[in-house]
């Protein structure tokens, strides 16, 4: 499964996900909580499939890493949808219980996910050839290097916040900054190369 229809598709097993946890527990605020753990993990992994997509084909070129690179774009949709979704959970959990909304998070944990998830919205709109070329290539680089490293920033300090609650947020920290390594270590060689095209 490739392109397009691999959005489509994971864009609707999330939303059944949702519905059905919602479900499960009639809408109410563990219903709410459920689907913000899941869309959380959901959305790590389909961040780090796409963040680390070139730097894998770079660095273990394989039929896997080939395809992730191949379908970057679609990777990165499905997860703005999962965030999204995800978001949308975090709305109706502050109107059902504000109480318990505020005992989860802050003025800025909101502020700087508020952020993320504005460049996350441009990252979206900018998936698209008609937005990349009016943009101009070098721009969108531009803001899908700082948008990729801003969500990875983001992620580190939802996740590291949670690490004494269990072993499940030790293995997410390990799959981020995995998933750092093997971009900064991907980026090396090419800076290496620049450096030496301009001492030439």
């Amino acid at each position: 499964m490739k392109g397009w229809r691999l959005t489509g598709v994971l864009s609707f097993a999330l939303a059944a996900m949702s519905l059905a946890f919602l479900g499960i527990h009639g809408g109410d605020v563990e219903g709410l909580r459920l689907v913000i753990r899941a869309t959380a993990r959901t959305s790590l992994v389909l961040f780090v499939l796409a963040f680390t997509a070139a730097a894998m084909a770079e660095l273990a070129a394989s039929d896997w890493t080939r395809w992730q690179r191949r379908n970057r774009r679609y990777l990165g949709v499905s997860f703005a949808v999962s965030h999204f979704i995800h978001l949308a959970a975090l709305i109706a959990l502050a109107r059902l219980d504000q109480e318990l909304f505020w005992k989860l998070t802050n003025l800025a944990n909101i502020f700087l996910a508020g952020a993320a998830y504005v460049l996350l919205a441009a990252m979206t709109a900018t998936s698209f050839d008609r937005a990349v070329a009016w943009l101009g290539i070098r721009n969108w680089r531009l803001l899908h290097l700082i948008g990729g490293w801003y969500i990875w920033i983001s992620f580190a300090v939802a996740i590291g916040k949670r690490l004494p609650q269990g072993t499940i947020y030790w293995a997410m920290m390990a799959l981020l900054l995995a998933s750092g390594l093997v971009r900064l270590i991907a980026m090396a060689p090419r800076n290496r190369r620049r450096s030496t095209l301009s001492a030439a």
